[in-house]
């Protein structure tokens, strides 16, 4: 398991200069000015203006990423050359439906920009394992719940039923293949306990981290995908055991009244890292929001 700290991805339009300026001073890991869903057909040119220009100038605290419109729309190609000419490092794409689609994002990405695909329509489900093995700049894969929802013709559900076996898929294929695995949105601002509820379970089922749509879904996002004290204190106890010289040469000891093996200590270094990470500028991406978002879909 990837040790990255990406427990929250927040969305901000990127038409919105007060949100970019905002999104400099969020605690977020991960901030997406996004050139899509969020900005009109006649506000789009001066979306990416504004984009290229954040990207230039820097200045933010986590990690800066631009969504761009997709390669099939009149705007997608001159994101893309604006994203490569501006030195973005963090590129997220709508809508991938195939591995070729990946190769041809990557083949317009400066080097070392990272691509994440957003997973949001039934022919992406059914091509995921594919998708997640493209040679190119694929590092993340991310889960478009509305638009998926839309596509599918599922219900709502608080406990997300339908969407279950897609919230597995995605995070097998992540892990299959060394991937983010980035959960969908969470649509009612308002509603903090439920927002819990879902990014607990996001992290049950093996999510990084959970895309985001207003500032205060940062705090509940980053406590559900950070390790709790007694997780940390039990990752060390299982670190400490095997470390003991009674323990050399053994595959399994008991800790606490369980048996743990030595699959259990290479997960607990792993919650042990991810506790201790402290994300570089390189390595952290940030969004912001705006007083109406628009959902990323």
């Amino acid at each position: 398991m990837r040790s990255d700290r990406v427990r929250s991805v927040l969305y901000l339009p990127a038409s919105n200069a007060r949100a970019i300026e905002k999104a400099r001073t969020l605690d977020c890991d991960v901030a997406v000015l996004d050139l899509e869903d969020a900005v009109a057909p006649e506000a789009k040119a001066g979306a990416r203006d504004a984009a290229v220009a954040a990207v230039r100038d820097g200045g933010f605290g986590p990690r800066l990423g631009v969504r761009i419109n997709g390669l099939d729309t009149d705007w997608g190609l001159d994101d893309l050359t604006a994203m490569k000419a501006a030195g973005a490092t963090l590129v997220v794409a709508p809508k991938v439906e195939t591995p070729e689609a990946v190769h041809a994002l990557s083949a317009d990405l400066a080097r070392g920009c990272a691509l994440w695909a957003m997973i949001e329509t039934p022919r992406a489900l059914m091509a995921l394992a594919d998708i997640a093995t493209a040679d190119g700049a694929l590092d993340g894969l991310m889960l478009g719940v509305n638009d998926l929802a839309k596509a599918l013709g599922t219900g709502v559900s608080p406990d997300r039923e339908p969407f279950k076996p897609w919230l597995a898929l995605l995070v097998a294929a992540a892990r299959a293949n060394g991937l983010l695995a980035i959960d969908g949105v969470f649509n009612r601002i308002d509603d903090t306990d439920g927002l819990a509820a879902e990014a607990a379970q996001g992290r049950l089922y093996g999510f990084d981290g959970k895309s985001l749509i207003h500032p205060s879904q940062i705090a509940p996002a980053n406590a559900a995908f950070s390790p709790s004290e007694a997780e940390i204190a039990q990752a060390r106890a299982v670190v400490a055991a095997f470390a003991a010289p009674e323990a050399e040469g053994l595959g399994a000891i008991r800790v606490d009244g369980a048996m743990v093996e030595r699959l259990h200590l290479d997960q607990a270094k792993a919650l042990l890292a991810r506790a201790d990470h402290k994300p570089s500028l390189r390595s952290r991406i940030v969004t912001s929001a705006i007083s109406k978002p628009v959902p990323p879909r």
